[in-house]
């Protein structure tokens, strides 16, 4: 009799869990890419047959049973729910190129997460936003309805401004450490800094500016490490829902991402 118990054997199973793990996925953004392909097409139809058909008030209730009959197992053909789709494409296509080019977008969420966004949202521009957000973090329903009610949308937009009316006419390097303030932190991003200045600043450009984020700091370690330093440099404890709100972690450049600019400006001058 074979052993089973070997460690081949559980590399195995385990790489086949994970394989039926990902085809269950495929398979459910498939099936709701589908149904909400199908939902978008459904509001088209309603919405043209209510301009040119005159089949009275009762026109999506009718609708909505005489589905229900044929397909008394399909979810989602209930009169509520028909007028939710309803609603849903005329939110979207009230601007019709802006409307078709976010369906691709759209069926890439949940349609329960749809429609807390088309219900809560006042205009595309703000729904697009957390449609985008839910795409980018995998967000549940109950993540997404904190986010939308402690006002995500309002808020990154009013930060966003205030950074962009603060921000001098200047390369700005933030450098993130997880760990406590130690001295040579300082001389490093000095040399990023002094790096940035040599290879791309201009002429028109003010001094880059550096910012270095740490867990927490210490007042008198960080004025020795920063007296013979001539360079504009700011040193925060690490407090990022105050200091570098997260919307902004991904638009700003990491140290490594200026190391290949780097790079690549000493490839071209050579």
């Amino acid at each position: 009799m074979p052993n089973i118990e070997t460690t081949e054997y559980k590399e195995f199973i385990k790489e086949i869990k994970q394989r039926i793990k990902e085809v269950q996925i495929k398979a459910f953004l498939q099936v709701n890419r589908t149904l909400l392909e199908f939902y978008w097409e459904l509001g088209s139809k309603i919405v043209q047959k209510e301009k040119k058909a005159y089949w009275g008030s009762g026109f999506l209730k009718n609708m909505s049973r005489d589905l229900m009959l044929e397909f008394p197992d399909i979810k989602g053909l209930s009169l509520r729910n028909i007028k939710y789709i309803r609603q849903w494409y005329l939110f979207y296509s009230t601007e019709n190129q802006k409307g078709q080019q976010v369906v691709a977008q759209l069926v890439l969420i949940p349609w329960g997460h749809n429609l807390h966004i088309v219900t809560k949202c006042k205009d595309i521009n703000q729904a697009l936003f957390y449609v985008k957000k839910t795409i980018e973090n995998s967000w549940s329903r109950a993540v997404l309805k904190s986010q939308i009610e402690n006002k995500l949308y309002e808020r990154t937009g009013k930060a966003l401004t205030n950074f962009l009316n603060t921000l001098p006419n200047c390369y700005v390097v933030v450098e993130l450490k997880v760990v406590d303030f130690e001295p040579e932190f300082a001389g490093k991003l000095n040399f990023y800094i002094s790096a940035v200045n040599g290879k791309i600043r201009g002429k028109r450009d003010n001094p880059t500016i550096g910012i270095l984020i740490c867990k927490s700091k210490n007042s008198t370690i960080v004025e020795y490490a920063l007296k013979d330093i001539n360079k504009p440099i700011g040193v925060s404890e690490y407090q990022l829902s105050n200091i570098l709100p997260k919307e902004f972690k991904s638009s700003l450049p990491s140290i490594e991402e200026i190391e290949n600019e780097l790079e690549s400006l000493d490839i071209k001058n050579n």
